[in-house]
């Protein structure tokens, strides 16, 4: 009995997020820490390589997300401070369809700041359902002002250019569809997010 308890706290503790273990050793660290509330400072944060900059293996697709390592496909280690995804640019003054890239990699249990912006003449319609019901949304933040968030949005809209700030910790690996309504079939404006261990 006590073993199986053992392997049950094992197994909760290799989900936790990282915040939490963070936040309890950050002691003094998070008191100073408060003068400042919002995650909007990104100086020194680590940019994560697009999927072409990491050494992806052949048919990795084909496996789950947790047989892949982070460290093995080049993702900066885990930190206690946000990491800053590539942005994701939504069409583009001479392509209303184009898409900066479509894959992306994260690690499990860690922050991280992705700017989705649009720059084509459409009303872009990003959702992502899988990923954004898998990990902890810190707050959604649009021309400064932010949306504190008690659950996962449907999609994020935009009706203009413009940008949108997503803060989120990672919790659980896996891969997740992200496509732009009614334009992720025809006009290929559609990818993948893969968070590994």
């Amino acid at each position: 009995m006590k073993r199986i308890w053992l392997l049950l706290m094992a197994a909760i503790l290799a989900f936790a997020p990282i915040t939490v273990v963070a936040a309890q050793d950050a002691g003094a660290a998070g008191e100073a820490a408060a003068d400042s509330d919002d995650d909007d400072d990104a100086t020194g944060a680590a940019m994560v390589p697009t999927a072409e900059e990491l050494t992806i293996p052949k048919g990795s697709e084909l496996m789950p997300a947790s047989a892949l390592n982070g460290d093995q496909i080049g993702l900066p280690p885990v930190s206690l401070s946000s990491q800053i995804v590539t942005p994701l640019v939504l069409g583009a003054p001479d392509s209303e369809f184009a898409v900066s890239h479509t894959d992306i990699y994260l690690r499990a249990n860690q922050a991280y700041r992705w700017d989705i912006a649009s720059e084509g003449g459409l009303e872009y319609k990003f959702h992502a359902p899988g990923f954004f019901r898998n990990v902890w949304i810190n707050q959604i933040v649009i021309a400064d002002l932010e949306v504190h968030m008690a659950g996962p949005p449907a999609w994020l809209e935009f009706d203009a250019t413009g940008v949108i700030t997503v803060q989120f910790q990672t919790t659980r690996p896996g891969r997740y569809d992200w496509y732009v309504e009614g334009l992720d079939e025809e006009q290929g404006m559609k990818g993948t997010i893969t968070i590994v261990p």
